[in-house]
Protein backbone atom coordinates (compact mmCIF):
# COMPACT_ATOMS: atom_id res chain seq x y z
CA UNK A 1 0.00 0.00 0.00
CA UNK A 2 1.22 3.74 -0.87
CA UNK A 3 0.77 7.03 -0.19
CA UNK A 4 0.94 10.30 -1.29
CA UNK A 5 1.15 13.28 0.62
CA UNK A 6 -2.63 14.36 1.69
CA UNK A 7 -4.59 11.86 -0.22
CA UNK A 8 -6.07 8.08 0.39
CA UNK A 9 -3.83 5.24 0.25
CA UNK A 10 -3.26 3.85 -3.30
CA UNK A 11 -4.10 0.33 -3.67
CA UNK A 12 -1.25 -1.70 -6.22
CA UNK A 13 -4.22 -2.24 -8.24
CA UNK A 14 -4.22 1.11 -9.29
CA UNK A 15 -0.60 1.75 -9.38
CA UNK A 16 -0.45 -1.08 -12.02
CA UNK A 17 -3.14 0.23 -13.82
CA UNK A 18 -1.82 3.53 -14.27
CA UNK A 19 1.91 2.85 -14.30
CA UNK A 20 2.43 -0.42 -14.99
CA UNK A 21 4.68 -3.31 -14.03
CA UNK A 22 7.95 -0.84 -13.27
CA UNK A 23 6.45 1.23 -11.72
CA UNK A 24 4.28 -0.28 -9.52
CA UNK A 25 7.52 -2.46 -8.12
CA UNK A 26 8.65 1.01 -7.64
CA UNK A 27 5.97 2.40 -6.01
CA UNK A 28 5.26 -0.35 -3.95
CA UNK A 29 8.99 -1.29 -2.71
CA UNK A 30 10.50 2.41 -2.30
CA UNK A 31 10.48 3.66 1.05
CA UNK A 32 7.63 5.61 1.62
CA UNK A 33 6.91 9.46 1.54
CA UNK A 34 6.70 9.76 5.10
CA UNK A 35 7.32 7.92 8.52
CA UNK A 36 3.68 7.19 9.02
CA UNK A 37 2.98 6.43 5.60
CA UNK A 38 5.89 3.56 6.46
CA UNK A 39 4.04 1.85 9.52
CA UNK A 40 0.50 2.03 7.30
CA UNK A 41 2.47 -0.01 4.78
CA UNK A 42 3.45 -2.48 7.73
CA UNK A 43 -0.10 -2.40 8.85
CA UNK A 44 -1.85 -3.39 5.32
CA UNK A 45 1.36 -6.08 5.21
CA UNK A 46 0.32 -7.68 8.97
CA UNK A 47 -3.72 -7.76 7.53
CA UNK A 48 -2.22 -9.52 4.81
CA UNK A 49 0.87 -11.35 4.86
CA UNK A 50 2.57 -11.73 0.93
CA UNK A 51 6.26 -12.69 -0.19
CA UNK A 52 5.01 -9.89 -2.69
CA UNK A 53 5.83 -7.21 -0.07
CA UNK A 54 9.57 -7.17 -1.28
CA UNK A 55 12.07 -7.88 -4.41
CA UNK A 56 15.06 -5.39 -3.68
CA UNK A 57 16.72 -3.64 -0.88
CA UNK A 58 16.36 -0.15 -2.21
CA UNK A 59 15.67 2.55 0.74
CA UNK A 60 16.50 -0.63 2.98
CA UNK A 61 18.36 1.56 5.80
CA UNK A 62 15.07 4.51 6.08
CA UNK A 63 12.83 1.67 6.52
CA UNK A 64 14.54 0.00 8.92
CA UNK A 65 14.59 3.32 10.67
CA UNK A 66 11.30 3.74 10.65
CA UNK A 67 10.36 0.10 11.81
CA UNK A 68 12.94 0.98 14.30
CA UNK A 69 11.28 3.94 15.48
CA UNK A 70 7.93 1.95 15.69
CA UNK A 71 9.31 -0.75 17.93
CA UNK A 72 10.72 1.86 20.47
CA UNK A 73 7.09 3.75 20.42
CA UNK A 74 5.83 0.24 21.37
CA UNK A 75 8.55 -0.24 23.85
CA UNK A 76 8.28 2.76 25.84
CA UNK A 77 3.94 2.34 25.84
CA UNK A 78 4.81 -1.72 27.26
CA UNK A 79 7.27 -0.23 29.62
CA UNK A 80 4.70 3.14 31.08
CA UNK A 81 1.44 0.43 31.11
CA UNK A 82 3.64 -2.52 32.84
CA UNK A 83 4.75 0.47 35.19
CA UNK A 84 1.46 1.37 35.74
CA UNK A 85 0.61 -2.20 36.69
CA UNK A 86 3.36 -2.38 39.36
CA UNK A 87 2.54 0.84 41.00
CA UNK A 88 -0.94 -0.34 41.14
CA UNK A 89 0.03 -3.46 42.91
CA UNK A 90 0.10 -5.75 40.28
CA UNK A 91 2.92 -8.50 40.28
CA UNK A 92 4.54 -8.87 37.53
CA UNK A 93 7.25 -11.52 37.46
CA UNK A 94 10.73 -10.68 36.38
CA UNK A 95 12.56 -11.15 33.52
CA UNK A 96 16.23 -12.93 32.66
CA UNK A 97 17.77 -9.47 32.35
CA UNK A 98 16.45 -8.08 35.50
CA UNK A 99 19.66 -8.34 38.04
CA UNK A 100 22.05 -9.91 35.44
CA UNK A 101 25.80 -8.66 35.55
CA UNK A 102 26.38 -7.46 31.63
CA UNK A 103 29.87 -8.77 31.25
CA UNK A 104 31.20 -8.37 27.71
CA UNK A 105 29.81 -12.23 26.84
CA UNK A 106 26.49 -11.24 27.99
CA UNK A 107 26.15 -8.51 25.84
CA UNK A 108 27.52 -9.85 22.87
CA UNK A 109 25.12 -13.34 23.46
CA UNK A 110 22.21 -10.53 23.87
CA UNK A 111 22.95 -8.01 21.00
CA UNK A 112 24.62 -10.25 18.43
CA UNK A 113 24.41 -14.47 19.20
CA UNK A 114 20.70 -14.20 19.94
CA UNK A 115 19.72 -11.79 16.73
CA UNK A 116 21.68 -13.84 14.89
CA UNK A 117 20.51 -17.65 16.05
CA UNK A 118 17.38 -16.55 16.73
CA UNK A 119 16.45 -14.90 13.02
CA UNK A 120 18.36 -18.36 11.15
CA UNK A 121 15.80 -20.22 13.22
CA UNK A 122 12.24 -18.70 13.38
CA UNK A 123 12.78 -16.40 10.37
CA UNK A 124 15.59 -17.83 7.83
CA UNK A 125 13.03 -19.99 6.09
CA UNK A 126 9.93 -17.61 5.89
CA UNK A 127 11.60 -16.87 2.02
CA UNK A 128 10.24 -19.69 1.08
CA UNK A 129 12.74 -21.18 -1.14
CA UNK A 130 14.04 -24.75 -0.76
CA UNK A 131 16.98 -24.10 0.50
CA UNK A 132 17.17 -22.20 3.45
CA UNK A 133 13.91 -24.62 4.76
CA UNK A 134 15.75 -27.89 3.78
CA UNK A 135 18.58 -26.32 5.84
CA UNK A 136 16.57 -26.01 8.72
CA UNK A 137 15.03 -29.30 8.53
CA UNK A 138 18.59 -30.86 8.08
CA UNK A 139 19.84 -28.77 11.22
CA UNK A 140 17.10 -29.41 12.98
CA UNK A 141 17.31 -33.40 12.37
CA UNK A 142 21.22 -33.14 13.63
CA UNK A 143 20.22 -31.55 16.44
CA UNK A 144 17.62 -33.47 17.64
CA UNK A 145 20.15 -36.88 17.14
CA UNK A 146 22.84 -34.82 18.70
CA UNK A 147 20.29 -34.49 21.68
CA UNK A 148 19.76 -37.85 22.04
CA UNK A 149 22.73 -39.37 21.92
CA UNK A 150 24.62 -36.61 23.77
CA UNK A 151 24.67 -39.00 27.18
CA UNK A 152 24.92 -42.74 25.32
CA UNK A 153 27.51 -41.87 22.30
CA UNK A 154 28.68 -38.17 22.83
CA UNK A 155 30.86 -38.82 19.90
CA UNK A 156 28.40 -40.09 17.60
CA UNK A 157 25.97 -37.50 18.50
CA UNK A 158 28.68 -34.92 17.83
CA UNK A 159 29.73 -36.30 14.09
CA UNK A 160 25.87 -36.02 13.52
CA UNK A 161 25.37 -32.82 14.23
CA UNK A 162 28.29 -31.60 12.59
CA UNK A 163 27.08 -33.91 9.25
CA UNK A 164 23.85 -31.67 9.74
CA UNK A 165 25.67 -28.80 9.38
CA UNK A 166 27.50 -29.74 6.35
CA UNK A 167 24.54 -30.96 4.79
CA UNK A 168 22.98 -27.55 5.19
CA UNK A 169 24.92 -25.50 4.02
CA UNK A 170 25.27 -28.34 0.67
CA UNK A 171 21.49 -27.76 0.38
CA UNK A 172 21.75 -23.68 0.61
CA UNK A 173 24.59 -24.01 -2.11
CA UNK A 174 22.74 -26.23 -4.13
CA UNK A 175 19.22 -24.51 -4.22
CA UNK A 176 20.63 -21.17 -4.22
CA UNK A 177 18.76 -20.18 -7.17
CA UNK A 178 15.59 -21.61 -6.71
CA UNK A 179 12.75 -19.29 -6.22
CA UNK A 180 10.15 -19.33 -3.64
CA UNK A 181 7.86 -23.04 -3.70
CA UNK A 182 3.96 -22.13 -4.93
CA UNK A 183 2.53 -23.93 -2.51
CA UNK A 184 4.47 -21.77 0.28
CA UNK A 185 3.30 -18.44 -1.39
CA UNK A 186 0.00 -19.33 -0.80
CA UNK A 187 -0.17 -20.71 2.69
CA UNK A 188 2.10 -17.36 3.22
CA UNK A 189 -0.20 -15.63 6.41
CA UNK A 190 -0.10 -19.25 8.35
CA UNK A 191 3.90 -19.44 7.94
CA UNK A 192 4.13 -15.79 9.11
CA UNK A 193 2.17 -15.61 11.70
CA UNK A 194 3.05 -19.29 13.11
CA UNK A 195 6.97 -17.70 12.84
CA UNK A 196 5.91 -14.84 14.56
CA UNK A 197 3.64 -16.40 17.69
CA UNK A 198 6.26 -19.39 18.11
CA UNK A 199 9.05 -16.48 18.73
CA UNK A 200 7.02 -15.24 21.18
CA UNK A 201 6.01 -18.06 22.89
CA UNK A 202 9.72 -19.29 23.09
CA UNK A 203 10.54 -16.64 25.22
CA UNK A 204 8.45 -17.71 28.03
CA UNK A 205 11.68 -19.34 29.01
CA UNK A 206 12.87 -15.69 30.05
CA UNK A 207 10.65 -16.13 33.37
CA UNK A 208 11.57 -18.53 36.44
CA UNK A 209 7.89 -18.22 37.66
CA UNK A 210 4.09 -17.46 37.23
CA UNK A 211 1.23 -18.84 35.55
CA UNK A 212 0.64 -19.34 31.76
CA UNK A 213 -2.10 -16.59 31.82
CA UNK A 214 0.08 -14.23 33.77
CA UNK A 215 3.08 -15.19 31.51
CA UNK A 216 1.17 -14.63 27.93
CA UNK A 217 0.64 -11.07 27.85
CA UNK A 218 4.49 -10.77 29.10
CA UNK A 219 5.80 -11.82 25.77
CA UNK A 220 3.70 -9.58 23.92
CA UNK A 221 6.51 -7.69 23.43
CA UNK A 222 8.48 -10.24 21.29
CA UNK A 223 4.92 -10.97 19.11
CA UNK A 224 5.06 -7.21 18.30
CA UNK A 225 8.82 -7.39 17.60
CA UNK A 226 8.41 -11.06 16.01
CA UNK A 227 5.89 -9.26 13.41
CA UNK A 228 8.06 -6.29 12.60
CA UNK A 229 11.05 -8.57 12.12
CA UNK A 230 9.21 -11.04 9.63
CA UNK A 231 7.84 -7.76 7.72
CA UNK A 232 11.76 -6.72 7.12
CA UNK A 233 12.67 -9.99 6.37
CA UNK A 234 10.52 -10.14 3.65
CA UNK A 235 11.12 -6.82 2.30
CA UNK A 236 14.38 -7.15 1.83
CA UNK A 237 16.31 -10.07 3.52
CA UNK A 238 17.78 -12.21 6.52
CA UNK A 239 19.97 -9.64 7.36
CA UNK A 240 18.00 -6.32 7.62
CA UNK A 241 15.71 -9.14 10.31
CA UNK A 242 19.08 -9.78 12.16
CA UNK A 243 19.82 -5.96 12.22
CA UNK A 244 16.30 -4.59 13.53
CA UNK A 245 16.35 -7.64 16.11
CA UNK A 246 20.28 -6.47 17.23
CA UNK A 247 18.77 -3.05 17.69
CA UNK A 248 16.00 -3.99 19.93
CA UNK A 249 18.22 -6.08 22.09
CA UNK A 250 20.60 -3.33 22.60
CA UNK A 251 18.21 -1.24 23.63
CA UNK A 252 16.53 -3.32 26.02
CA UNK A 253 19.64 -4.38 27.10
CA UNK A 254 20.50 -0.36 28.00
CA UNK A 255 17.47 0.32 29.35
CA UNK A 256 17.72 -2.79 31.84
CA UNK A 257 21.08 -1.63 33.08
CA UNK A 258 19.74 1.90 33.28
CA UNK A 259 17.23 0.25 35.54
CA UNK A 260 19.40 -1.74 37.58
CA UNK A 261 21.24 1.24 38.13
CA UNK A 262 18.94 3.28 39.20
CA UNK A 263 17.30 0.86 41.45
Amino acid sequence: MTTTPNSEPISPSEIEATFGGAERDLALFAPASSIIGEWRRFGAFLKRPSLDVGVQNEGAPTVLARIFALDMAAMFVLIGLASALIAAGVYIPETALAGMEFTPGIIFAVVVGAPVMEEIVFRGWLSGKPGPIAALMLIAAGASGALFLHTSAPAVGALIGLAAIIAALAALFILRARPAMDWFARGFPVFFWLATISFALVHLANFDEGSLAILLPLVLPQFILGAMLGYVRVRFALWAAIALHAAHNATAITIAAIAGQLG
